[in-house]
C-alpha cells in the first residue's frame, strides 16, 4: 500500500483522458495540425494503394493475355538495309516442337485507306494496311468489338477489319460501311477491341492475305510473325526463333516478347512511385513540424495549468506523459484521417480506371505507425519543457 507522501500513479487510461481533454479545448488548432499529418499520410497511402492496384491490374492482364507470345520481325541485313522474312517463315515457325500456334501480318506497301475517294492522298491518318492470316486473333489475342473477323470467304474478297484507333480515325462506328482502300472500295466487316499485346494493330486496317496478293500487290513476305509458345518453353523457343524464321540470315531477325514491355512499364511506374513517396514523406515531415509547433504553443499558453498540476502533486514525469500523450493523440488523429483519405483516393482512382482496389495492410499499419513516431518526436521537446517548469515559475506567469 502506498504511503500518503508518494504521488499517485497516472494510468494510461488517465493519461489518454487528460490528453484528450487538452485537445478538445482547442478544436480548430487541433484540426489544422492534424490536417498537416493527414495530408502526408494520405499522399503516401494513396501512392502505395494506386501503385499496388495498378500492379494488380497488370498481373490480371498478363494472366488473361498470357506471357507466352513472341513476335518475329525483320531487322537489318549485313549491309544495314531492311531485311525480309522468307514467305515460308510462318510455316517453319509453326512446325517447332514447343510452338502452339503461329500467325502473321504483312505490310502492304504504298497502300492507304481513306473514309472516301475524295480525301487527299497525303491525309493517311497514320493507318497501316496489313495483310493478315485468318488465325491471327487466336494467336495475338484479338477480340472483335463489332461485326466479325475475316473468314475463308471474306479473306479472298475486298473486306477489311479495322483496329480500334483506325476506326476512330476513319469515323467508322459500325461494320457495313465502305472505305477507300488501295484505290478501290472495301467493306468494313469488323472492328477490333484494343490489342493489348499487339498495340500496332490498333492503328491498322487488316485485309485477307489472299486479297492483298491478288488486288493490292502484296509480295507475300510477312513483316510480323506472332507466335504462342508453351508456357514452360518460352525462353527456349525465343532462342531458336531467329534461326528458324530465317535460317540463311538469323542475325537479320528481331525477336521480342510483348509482355516484357508491360513489365518495363511497371518498372517505370515503381520509379515514379518512389518519387511520389518522397514527396509524401516531405508533406508528413511538414505535418510533424506543425504538431511540434502546436505543442510548444500549448505549453506556453498553459503554464498556469502546469503550475497548478505541479502544486497539487503531479510529478515531472506525469506532466511529461500528459503532453506526450496529447502529441500522440494529435498525430494519431491525423494518421487515421490520412489513412482513410488515402484509401478513399485509391478507391476512386481505381474505379475510374477499371482497376481492382488494393491497399496493402502494411501501408495502412505503416501510416499509423509513422504518425505515432512523428507524434512522439514532435511532442518530446514540448513535453520536456513543460516538465521542467517549477510550480512557482509556472504560477507566476501572467
Amino acid at each position: 500500500m502506498m504511503s500518503g507522501d508518494e504521488p499517485a500513479r497516472l494510468s494510461l487510461r488517465d493519461a489518454v483522458r487528460v490528453g484528450a481533454a487538452g485537445l478538445r479545448a482547442r478544436p480548430l488548432r487541433v484540426f489544422l495540425s492534424a490536417l498537416g499529418i493527414a495530408i502526408g499520410i494520405a499522399a503516401m497511402v494513396g501512392v502505395v494503394g494506386i501503385s499496388t492496384s495498378s500492379r494488380a491490374q497488370l498481373q490480371a492482364t498478363l494472366e488473361r493475355l498470357g506471357t507466352n507470345m513472341l513476335t518475329v520481325a525483320p531487322g537489318k541485313d549485313f549491309f544495314g538495309s531492311d531485311a525480309e522474312l522468307p514467305k515460308e517463315s510462318v510455316a517453319m515457325i509453326g512446325r517447332m516442337t514447343d510452338v502452339l500456334s503461329a500467325s502473321a501480318t504483312g505490310k502492304v506497301s504504298d497502300t492507304n485507306v481513306y473514309r472516301n475517294d475524295h480525301i487527299s492522298a497525303g491525309e493517311t491518318g497514320g493507318i497501316a494496311v496489313l495483310a493478315s492470316r485468318l488465325d491471327l486473333p487466336r494467336t495475338a489475342g484479338l477480340n472483335v468489338a463489332a461485326g466479325t473477323w475475316l473468314n475463308a470467304a471474306t479473306g479472298r474478297y475486298p473486306a477489311v477489319v479495322l483496329g480500334s484507333d483506325a476506326a476512330d480515325a476513319l469515323g467508322v462506328a459500325q461494320p457495313g460501311v465502305q472505305v477507300w482502300l488501295g484505290s478501290q472500295w472495301f467493306t468494313v466487316v469488323g472492328i477490333l477491341n484494343r490489342a493489348e499485346l499487339a498495340p500496332e494493330l490498333d492503328s491498322a486496317a487488316l485485309v485477307g492475305w489472299d486479297v492483298a496478293v491478288a488486288r493490292l500487290g502484296f509480295d507475300g513476305h510477312p513483316t510480323t510473325v506472332y507466335t504462342r509458345a508453351k508456357e514452360d518453353a518460352v525462353q527456349r523457343v525465343r532462342d531458336l526463333l531467329a534461326a528458324t524464321a530465317n535460317p540463311e540470315s538469323p542475325t537479320a531477325v528481331e525477336v521480342s516478347r510483348p509482355s516484357d514491355a508491360l513489365a518495363a512499364q511497371n518498372a517505370s511506374d515503381k520509379a515514379f512511385t518512389g518519387l511520389l513517396l518522397g514527396l509524401g514523406a516531405v508533406a508528413l515531415l511538414v505535418g510533424g513540424v506543425g504538431v511540434a509547433n502546436t505543442m510548444v504553443i500549448s505549453v506556453l499558453e498553459r503554464r498556469a495549468e502546469i503550475g497548478l498540476r505541479r502544486s497539487l502533486g503531479a510529478t515531472r514525469g506525469q506532466v511529461r506523459l500528459q503532453f506526450l500523450t496529447e502529441s500522440q493523440l494529435l498525430a494519431a488523429l491525423g494518421g487515421v484521417g490520412g489513412v482513410t483519405l488515402g484509401i478513399l483516393v485509391t478507391a476512386v482512382f481505381a474505379v475510374t480506371q477499371g482497376w481492382p482496389t488494393v491497399v496493402p495492410a502494411w501501408a495502412m499499419a505503416g501510416g499509423i505507425g509513422a504518425t505515432l513516431v512523428i507524434g512522439g518526436i514532435a511532442g518530446l521537446y514540448p513535453a520536456i519543457r513543460a516538465a521542467r517548469l517549477s510550480p512557482t515559475e509556472a504560477l507566476a506567469t501572467p
